[in-house]
This record gives C-alpha cells, sequence and structure tokens, in this order.
C-alpha cells in the first residue's frame, strides 16, 4: 500500500476544526488522495457514504463515533488513526474482527492535559467560578478557599497524564497517593507516591483526579457508592471520560455537601444537555472536552496522527490499541 496512489485517506468529521489547517496533512500527499470533511456527519448512513472508500481514515474529532454495525460496513477500511489518546469512539473487538487497526497516541500529550487538570484543581480551590460570578452581580461574597500545600491528592490511574499530574501535585507540595490496574514499586519509586487499595484512596484524599481509560471495567467507577466512601468535602477532578462518573450520583453528592466541588472536562452525553443539572451548580468548574486544546496540543495529535499514518502505510505499523 505504501507509495500507492491509490490509498484513499479520509478525515471523515472535523467539526470543530482540529486538522483541516494542520501544516501536517501535506505531508500525506505522496501517499495518495486525502479527502477533508469539514463538518460532522449526522447519521449513520452518511458516515458509511463518506468512509466506504477509504483505505484509512484519520478520526480528528471523538465526537465522531464508530460502533461495531457501521465498521462491519466499511470492508475496504484497513487503518483508523485517532487526534486522540482515548479510543472509546470505537468498538475495538469488532474493528479487530474486521481487521481494521486503531492507533492512538499513548502519552502524547500528558503535559498539556496535566496541566489543564492542575488549572481545575485551583480554580475549584479557589472559588475562582462562584467569586468571578458573584461580584460580577454587585456581590462581594465571603467564603474560605481551599489550601493545597499538604493536603492529599488521590490519582486514579498513573499512565503517562496521571503520573504528569503527580508530579504537578508534588511540586506545591501536596502528598500523592495513587490507585492503578497495575500499581508497580519502581513506578512508585520514580514518582514519589504511595500505591493505595481504591477504598483507602477514596477515604483519605482530598483531591481524586481520574486518569483511567473508559473501559467496561471502569465505567461509572465513580458512583454513589464511591462518591459515599470520599472525605466529606473533597474534590472531583475528571479530565479522562465522561463515562468514569455516575452524573446523577455525583449530583447527589454535590448537592448534599458530601463534595465540596468538582471540576469536569468531559461529559456524558458530549456537549452536555443546556438544562443539565451541573450547569446550574456554583461549586463546579465545566469546560468542554478541551484539556489538550492549546496550540502545541493541537499540534502535536495532528502530528502524531499524521506519523501513525505514515508508518502504517510504509508496513511498520504503529501504535495499535486492538
Amino acid at each position: 500500500m505504501a507509495n500507492s496512489p491509490l490509498v484513499h485517506i479520509v478525515i471523515p468529521g472535523d467539526d470543530p476544526p482540529q486538522i483541516q489547517d494542520s501544516r501536517h496533512l501535506k505531508r500525506l500527499e505522496p501517499y495518495g488522495q486525502v479527502t477533508m470533511y469539514a463538518d460532522r456527519p449526522e447519521t449513520p448512513e452518511e458516515k458509511i457514504a463518506r468512509v466506504q472508500d477509504a483505505d484509512v481514515m484519520i478520526n480528528s474529532r471523538g465526537i465522531v463515533k464508530w460502533p461495531g454495525e457501521i465498521l462491519r460496513q466499511l470492508p475496504k477500511l484497513r487503518m483508523a488513526s485517532t487526534c486522540s489518546i482515548g479510543t472509546d469512539m470505537f468498538d475495538l473487538d469488532v474493528a479487530r474482527e474486521c481487521g481494521i487497526d486503531i492507533c492512538n497516541q499513548p502519552g502524547r500529550t500528558a503535559p498539556v492535559v496535566a496541566e489543564h487538570t492542575f488549572g481545575l484543581m485551583f480554580a475549584l480551590a479557589k472559588r475562582a467560578a462562584y467569586f468571578t460570578a458573584s461580584i460580577k452581580s454587585g456581590q462581594w461574597p465571603r467564603m474560605d478557599s481551599i489550601y493545597l500545600q499538604g493536603k492529599t491528592l488521590g490519582v486514579i490511574g498513573t499512565g503517562h497524564i496521571g503520573s504528569e499530574m503527580a508530579r504537578l501535585a508534588r511540586a506545591i507540595g501536596m502528598n500523592v497517593i495513587a490507585w492503578s490496574y497495575h500499581p508497580s514499586d519502581d513506578k512508585a519509586q520514580q514518582l514519589g507516591i504511595k500505591y493505595v487499595s481504591m477504598d483507602e484512596l477514596l477515604q483519605t484524599a482530598d483531591v481524586v483526579s481520574l486518569h483511567v481509560m473508559l473501559t467496561e471495567e471502569s465505567r461509572h467507577m465513580m458512583n454513589r457508592e464511591a462518591f459515599g466512601k470520599m472525605k466529606q468535602n473533597a474534590l472531583l477532578l475528571n479530565c479522562g471520560r465522561g463515562g468514569l462518573v455516575d452524573t446523577d450520583a455525583l449530583i447527589d453528592a454535590l448537592s448534599s455537601g458530601q463534595l465540596a466541588g468538582a471540576g469536569i472536562d468531559v461529559f456524558d452525553p458530549e456537549p452536555i444537555p443546556s438544562d443539565h443539572p451541573l450547569l446550574y451548580m456554583e461549586q463546579v468548574i465545566l469546560t468542554p472536552h478541551c484539556a489538550d486544546m492549546t496550540p502545541e496540543g493541537v499540534d502535536l495529535l495532528n502530528e502524531g496522527a499524521v506519523d501513525n499514518v505514515i508508518a502504517f502505510l510504509e508496513g511498520r505499523p504503529q501504535n495499535i490499541v486492538n
């Protein structure tokens, strides 16, 4: 397939814009035809129509989903590259069954995402949204903020992003404990953290930050039972995936005062509905799934997506997750 002019590379829905103006797209020109759709496909039929002749797809927006019933109708597709670390927009089992390699970018924007999560933690602790809204409405409120130095951060998932979050927290004098599917003594020593059970983390941490992939095992790992175990007035951060959290349970924990606040970049569903209860809660900080959306982060993701495509077309596939 390498260097064949017959190779068709399709970007099926670059909305909001991610890769359409990227300098990295020119690197694909020697490998075949690139077809860009700058609007989002609205129906399954439209997705199939756009990709049915593609050998390779770059799925630049995670909001464009590829369930098994659609992938089975794309017999020509051999590879899909994501502009993301997460791959939950694909049915990985069906992709494997159909011989479609799904390639992501593990850790590529970890510093960018961790910095965003770190910022949400500070915005929550210092009541930034509440104070700003109050002052703009003519009030001059008095409420204690949260002093973070010396407090305990509980990191759930110590991959690239979770590890960087731990490093940032330790740099300001926080204690860091962690839970992982694969705890490692070497990693604990390297990061200066302590691995603990999930129950101990929830019961001990002043701030809980989610950094695991969304799988059937991790879906709604933060549920009513988990929130009930957390310290009174703890903070929750989620820059992982919306499905990690049972949103109804989160709303109840916030409303009851069990949690002091939540910083959320990812939602289930996305975009968040305009009448969603989270939008009316003073103790939350919300950002629109943009943790890696800095000029540096966008360029890194676009470069990585194109790198994966070129590697595949040259017969040396990389970052295959399925």
